[in-house]
């Protein structure tokens, strides 16, 4: 009998290789066999029940559907938004690029006429009020206040000796004067008072005349275009030097007719001048109430000269909005003629809008405008004239001076003028 080989024993070499018993398989063997069941299981069940892939590709097809639709809903939406507020800032908003910077310019002319011996000022210069800015000759007007005094007291010796005469004629009895001789006394005092009251006058014009040689300026600023020099020769009423007022600027916008219904005296205003970024802020301060009418000048004949008007061409007429300065930026000059954009922000402190309104304001309002339906004006927007207080402004100037008792020209001219007269 042959010994039977263990299983694990070594094969011999050039054997060939010995098949395994068929329960002897290997597990990793069984394992696939198990598998290729399960799947071919898993395939006839999946032939048996309905796939639900092309439900969910359906579901996901309606959802990308509807998820375009309403990102180009969403985009329109936003579109619309975007161009309305576009329409309201470039179109109906107050606004406007038309503005100016304007200024007070005092024109300085002399009130003596002279040759004019000092200049004080250069051109630009920042002068104060009261600052001198050039003097006049004032040989002549200091002669006439020398002559005026002298002939005060002349006067005035000439009216106390006659008052006095006049006195001791009222205290005589009637033997030794007479009642003409007391009316011709009287009347030599009362002219020797006048011509004492015209000296004094004249000695005041001259003194006030000595004082007109120094021409000084009437304001706080910059001395501008400045041609004047030593030795020219000043003219009464004629004037020779400029003095920007620097405390008088203003911007004025010029807004159109279709934007002024959001304009409103004491509405904030920004202006941004060309090349600063830093903006002016200021209030409306007043409405121009008329502007020049091409239609009103008369033409040939006397006959009203009408501008012919195209029906589809029609521009809106641009109205003055004077803007009062509150703020300035520090490193932005003011300088009379530069140009700004001026917008208006907000409406005044008495009159804040609610967040409908500005709603109303930004969106439904400038659709409204491009049907034609337009806005109305805030009430009480523009101050009637009655409501408005006047401005006042006043220099310093010259006045009539009292004429001074004669005894304090002249005095001790007439002693004992109550004492009573001494019997021969």
């Amino acid at each position: 009998m042959e010994a039977t080989l263990p299983r694990d024993a070594a094969q011999r070499p050039g054997d060939p290789p010995a098949e395994p018993p068929i329960d002897s398989a290997a597990p990793e063997t069984v394992a696939r066999d198990t598998s290729d069941l399960t799947a071919d299981s898993g395939r006839a069940q999946a032939h048996s029940i309905p796939s639900a892939r092309p439900l969910r590709k359906a579901v996901g097809r309606i959802m990308l559907s509807a998820g375009k639709h309403l990102a180009t809903l969403g985009i329109a939406l936003v579109a619309i938004l975007i161009s309305v507020a576009t329409w309201q800032h470039y179109v109906t908003a107050p606004w406007t690029r038309n503005g100016s910077v304007r200024v007070q310019v005092a024109n300085v002319a002399p009130q003596i006429p002279g040759k004019i011996v000092e200049l004080r000022v250069g051109d630009n210069q920042f002068v104060h009020k009261g600052d001198v800015l050039y003097v006049i000759d004032p040989f002549d007007f200091e002669v006439a206040v020398r002559v005026g005094k002298a002939l005060v007291e002349q006067r005035a010796a000439d009216l106390e000796v006659k008052q006095a005469e006049f006195d001791r004629r009222q205290h005589l009895s009637n033997l030794a004067t007479t009642p003409e001789e007391q009316q011709i006394f009287a009347g030599n005092a009362a002219q020797a008072k006048a011509a004492y009251a015209a000296a004094v006058h004249q000695l005041a014009q001259a003194e006030l005349n000595l004082k007109r040689t120094s021409v000084a300026s009437p304001v706080d600023g910059y001395v501008t275009n400045l041609l004047l020099r030593a030795g020219d020769y000043a003219v009464t009423g004629i004037s020779n030097i400029s003095v920007i007022d620097s405390n008088s600027f203003w911007i004025d916008g010029y807004f159109e007719e279709t934007k002024m219904a959001g304009v409103c005296i004491g509405d904030r205003a920004e202006a941004q001048l060309v090349g600063y970024d830093k903006p002016i802020l200021g209030h409306v301060k007043t409405v121009t109430r008329g502007i020049s009418v091409s239609n009103a000048a008369t033409g040939t004949q006397g006959l009203p000269n009408v501008d012919p008007i195209y029906t589809w061409v029609r521009l809106a007429q641009r109205v003055p909005v004077r803007v009062a300065i509150d703020t300035v930026p520090p490193d932005v000059p003011l300088v009379s003629g530069m140009t700004a954009t001026v917008t208006i922000r907000q409406p005044s402190a008495s009159d804040r809008q609610t967040r409908f309104e500005e709603l109303r304001a930004s969106f439904v309002d400038p659709v409204a405008d491009l049907f034609g339906a337009g806005r109305p004006p805030r009430p009480n927007c523009l101050q009637a004239t009655s409501q408005q207080r006047p401005e006042v402004e006043a220099i310093p100037y010259s006045r009539e001076p009292a004429v001074p008792p004669a005894q304090t020209i002249a005095p001790g001219l007439t002693p004992g003028i109550d004492a009573s007269p001494r019997l021969p």
